[in-house]
């Protein structure tokens, strides 16, 4: 949905420009336009990471996860949320999975 990605735009306009919150508003307003737009849900986890909302910023990679499973920095951005959290095991888990999409994407598996 073109609404969307230009309202993501203004969303990522808003982070570069330091303006993290409203970054936020802009990514969530994207995603009530269109849920399966991935890049906005990758770019409010990582805006709401940078405000210290690691939960929020677990849902978002998750949800991430869900649209784009074979995406191997999605995983690996869960694992370093997760560490961040204190959740080593689930952080192991996530960044094994994330090394074995890479493999698999190089033909390596």
């Amino acid at each position: 949905m073109a609404e969307a990605r230009s309202v993501y735009r203004e969303g990522f306009q808003a982070f570069v420009d330091g303006r993290a919150q409203a970054a936020i508003d802009k990514y969530r307003e994207a995603l009530d336009l269109d849920p399966g737009l991935a890049i906005a849900w990758n770019a409010l986890s990582m805006a709401l990471r940078q405000q210290g909302d690691l939960d929020g910023a677990v849902a978002a990679a998750k949800r991430l996860i869900e649209l784009e499973p074979d995406d191997p920095l999605s995983h690996a951005n869960l694992s370093i949320l997760y560490q961040m959290k204190g959740m080593i095991p689930e952080a192991e888990d996530a960044k094994a999975r994330a090394t074995q999409l890479e493999m698999k994407a190089k033909g390596g598996l």
